[in-house]
């Protein structure tokens, strides 16, 4: 699953209402979020690989 930040049109790993594969915690601005079946964009350690 990954999920998509809003606002940058970044893709994570993870989903919604939990953290990213980098860390990113999703819960602080949960509008700014979607969950998405789109390939993973984000460079940082833990999304990427």
């Amino acid at each position: 699953m990954s999920v998509k930040h809003t606002p940058t049109d970044i893709v994570h790993k993870g989903q919604k209402g939990g953290k990213t594969g980098c860390g990113t915690d999703t819960t602080e601005h949960p509008t700014h979020w979607t969950n998405t079946n789109a390939s993973i964009t984000c460079d940082k350690n833990g999304c990427k690989n």
